[in-house]
C-alpha cells in the first residue's frame, strides 16, 4: 500500500539562520539549493506549500540593535529586519525556479519592481495554480515576528499545519547546546508552550494558533529528508497542538 501525504496545504516558517549554513551571516548556496530541492521534492507529492522567511542571516531587527548598543528606534529596526526578509524571498525563489518550481514572492510591504503585494484570495490562487508562494516583509508592521505571520496566514490562506524548521530536532525544556541532557518533547499543548516559556516560537504566534486549532510542527531543517518525513506523518519533532 502506497503512504499518502497527511497535509495538502503547508506553510514552511524558515528561518534566516536557515539559510546561511555553516557561515555566521549572509546565504550559503549549498544550503539554499538543499533547502529548494525539498521544497521540489514535496511538491512533487501534489502538496501546496507556502513559506515564510526570516532575516535573520541579513539582520533581526531589535535583537540587532540591542546586541551591537545602536541608537535606533524599535519601529525602524523592525523594518529593516523585513527588508531583509525580501532579500531571502528573492534568493528562494531563484534557486526554486532553477529546478523547475513556479514560484510567487508576495510581500507585505509594497515592492512592485520585485514582488505581488499580498492578497489573500490571490496567494490561494497562486497555491491551486501549483506555485510555491514566499510570503516575505512579515505582517507588514514592527513588533511582530515571522512566527506571527506564519500563523497568521496559515490561517488565512486555510493551511493544515505550521511547519517550523530549526536547527534542533524538536522542543527542549532547555537549550539542547548549552544544557546537556535537556528535556525532549514530542509533544505539547499550546497553552504549555506558554506557561512553560518555551521560546523555540514566538508567544503570539502559540496562541493564534491556539485559538483557531491549528496545529505547529518544530522540526530539525538541517537533516534532508525531514521535511519529506513530517509531510507523510513521521513522528519526528515536536508537535503543538
Amino acid at each position: 500500500m502506497i503512504k499518502k501525504p497527511v497535509y495538502k496545504r503547508v506553510v514552511l516558517k524558515l528561518s534566516g539562520e536557515a539559510l546561511q549554513g555553516a557561515h555566521r551571516h549572509g546565504i550559503d548556496q549549498k544550503t539554499l539549493f538543499s533547502i529548494a530541492t525539498q521544497i521540489k521534492e514535496i511538491k512533487q507529492l501534489g502538496i501546496e506549500v507556502a513559506l515564510v522567511l526570516g532575516g535573520g542571516n541579513i539582520f533581526r531587527g531589535q535583537e540587532n540593535v540591542e546586541a551591537k548598543g545602536l541608537d535606533m528606534d524599535r519601529s525602524v529596526a523592525d523594518y529593516m529586519g523585513m527588508l531583509a526578509t525580501v532579500i531571502n524571498g528573492m534568493a528562494l525563489q531563484d534557486a526554486l525556479e532553477k529546478i523547475g518550481v513556479a514560484t510567487r514572492i508576495m510581500t507585505a510591504i509594497e515592492i512592485r519592481q520585485v514582488a505581488e503585494s499580498y492578497i489573500r484570495r490571490r496567494a490561494m490562487r497562486h497555491l491551486e495554480k501549483g506555485r510555491v508562494v514566499i510570503f516575505v516583509a512579515g505582517t507588514g508592521n514592527p513588533y511582530f515576528t515571522t512566527d506571527t505571520t506564519a500563523a497568521l496566514r496559515a490561517k488565512e490562506i486555510n493551511a493544515q499545519v505550521v511547519l517550523k524548521a530549526t536547527k534542533v530536532d524538536g522542543v527542549y525544556a532547555a537549550d539542547p547546546f548549552k544544557v546537556k541532557g535537556a528535556k525532549r518533547f514530542s509533544e505539547l499543548k499550546y497553552i504549555d508552550v506558554v506557561r512553560k516559556g518555551l521560546r523555540v516560537i514566538d508567544s503570539t504566534a502559540v496562541t493564534l494558533c491556539m485559538e483557531n486549532k491549528l496545529p505547529i510542527i518544530i522540526f530539525d531543517m538541517t537533516k534532508e529528508g525531514n521535511i519529506h518525513k513530517v509531510i507523510m506523518g513521521e513522528k519526528i519533532g515536536t508537535i503543538i497542538q
